[in-house]
């Protein structure tokens, strides 16, 4: 699952603090920053309100995608609440406020929150809890890390651990136990977006109260909420009869639901689903620090150290620019008001792209939930939105912003290599026989190379089910093949080599190379 992770949401690094107190007698320390006041009235917030139909209509109409659900939040009432476009392509059921949208990366902030309304206080956050099955490379980390750090990426994992694991099929037993096979950078001094390293810390919670983290999600929250469409399981997402299928965009820019995303894997990290109403509960339960219709649902200070900085995510480039922090489940970062301002992104490659952003000191939220693959819409729609409430205009393109920063993580990936053309003076392949055989790889587990019966070429297996590859001549011992699911980047080689076959897009970590048996 890719994850634009900062997005638009990192705003000055400064943290705030009240004039300090006297420290002893007849000592005053010196003030400190001055305490930042809300700056948006009722009418800012309402005239930014009446326009969202109006930019969410024009922005589906550019990009063509085919449904959006959006709440909005202010001073602890939804103030707007709309469906907009088709649950899918090709039928006509619309979108409304109770649609089950799978929420992606969104889940993050909502699996923080089930976290926070499991501990007894904040500095349970920083205690070490054991999940059998997971470790990590160092022995000594494994013993160490932390909820808090696994929450908030900085465990040392690589970037986007474990997910090509799940995307060639293997389960989250197997996942989390091969993690300690992955290189790791400096404990608590580095940053990297990881979904297998939250689900584990989730999971790690669930078993220490001896529970599921489906049931620990709805006891703790959803049902206490009243979030009745709220699911962390794949299954009930398919169960719904009113939800958004998933779309890509197709060459000619139309849209389709040609795949099922399946995240029971990194539930917490990816698997929620949810609808627009339900998350505006949850969006008036952040903003009220942890009560809901004067209910106490979340302890407030658990909940209010998931909104803290625990690492930097985002260094500023020049000397002028601006910081971005992760927090247990959130993007944080600070305004040039001083204003803290909270926010994440869920992307699905296969089909879905959500936002949320608050403003908590002016008691503001927006949650935006769409059922197309990213192409900025949902981030824009938010930005958008504070940015007319902010400023009585929209200061940016946001969607122009947003769509060229997907596309550019989108580009990020792909082989440089055009394994799509042969080059000129290509050397031919060996025999088939050269190449066909079993290989094994501790991570990645066992591919299997055969000829196909016509002949005519090769197959690689990969995966426990397995997946199955037609490999396509490229040069010499040099295959390509086109790859598949959440993380795919088109086309990707293998090369045959001494008993061994390396395949491109899983060796970022040194990982992916297979010897044969």
């Amino acid at each position: 699952m890719r994850t634009l992770r900062v997005l638009g949401a990192a705003g000055a690094a400064m943290m705030l603090a009240t004039a300090a107190t006297a420290t002893a007698a007849g000592a005053t320390a010196a003030p400190g920053p001055p305490t930042p006041k809300p700056q948006l009235t009722d009418a800012a917030v309402g005239k930014a309100v009446d326009r969202l139909d109006a930019t969410i209509t024009d922005m589906m109409k550019r990009t063509g995608v085919p449904g959006v659900s959006v709440a909005v939040v202010h001073n602890d009432e939804v103030i707007h609440l709309k469906g907009f476009g088709l649950r899918r392509t090709g039928e006509g059921a619309k979108v409304d406020p109770d649609t089950v949208f799978q929420i992606a990366s969104l889940s993050k902030p909502v699996s923080s929150t089930v976290v926070a309304g499991t501990l007894t206080s904040p500095e349970e956050w920083d205690r070490h809890v054991p999940l059998p099955g997971f470790s990590l490379k160092d022995p000594w980390v494994t013993d160490h890390v932390t909820t808090a750090d696994l929450f908030s990426h900085r465990s040392g994992l690589p970037d986007h651990a474990g997910d090509l694991l799940e995307d060639l099929g293997y389960d989250q037993a197997y996942i989390l136990d091969h993690l300690r096979l992955l290189p790791l950078a400096p404990f608590r001094s580095s940053y990297a977006y990881t979904n297998f390293g939250l689900t584990a810390a989730a999971e790690a919670i669930a078993r220490a109260h001896g529970t599921s983290w489906q049931k620990l999600a709805q006891d703790t929250l959803f049902k206490p909420a009243g979030m009745t469409r709220t699911s962390t399981e794949f299954a009930a997402f398919e169960r719904a009869r009113d939800k958004a299928a998933t779309h890509v965009r197709n060459p000619d820019g139309t849209w389709s639901p040609r795949f099922a995303r399946d995240p029971d894997a990194q539930s917490p990290a990816g698997g929620v689903s949810s609808t627009a109403r339900d998350m505006s509960r949850w969006l008036r339960l952040q903003l009220a620090e942890g009560t809901l219709d004067g209910r106490r649902i979340v302890a407030q200070d658990t909940l209010a150290r998931t909104h803290v900085p625990e690492v930097v995510s985002q260094p500023p480039a020049t000397p002028t620019a601006t910081t971005g922090f992760y927090g247990l489940g959130w993007n944080v970062s600070y305004d040039q008001a001083g204003r803290l301002r909270l926010s994440h992104s869920g992307a699905f490659e296969l089909g879905a792209n959500t936002n949320v952003t608050m403003l908590p000191l002016e008691r503001l939220g927006i949650v935006v939930l769409t059922n197309g693959a990213p192409v900025g819409l949902a981030d824009a729609v938010a930005l958008d939105f504070f940015d007319f409430a902010e400023h009585g205009k929209a200061t940016t393109d946001w969607l122009g912003l947003t769509g060229a920063l997907y596309a550019q993580l989108n580009d990020a990936g792909r082989s440089p290599t055009d394994y799509a053309h042969p080059p000129a003076g290509a050397k031919p392949a060996q025999e088939n026989g050269a190449y066909t055989g079993t290989y094994d790889n501790p991570y990645y587990g066992k591919a299997t190379v055969t000829a196909n019966p016509e002949g005519d070429g090769l197959t690689l297996a990969l995966g426990p089910k397995p997946l199955r590859f037609p490999l396509t001549h490229h040069d010499g011992d040099v295959f390509s093949f086109e790859t598949v699911g959440e993380n795919a980047v088109g086309r990707t080689g293998v090369t045959f080599s001494d008993g061994t076959l390396r395949v491109e897009y899983l060796d970022a970590d040194h990982l992916g190379t297979f010897t044969k048996q």
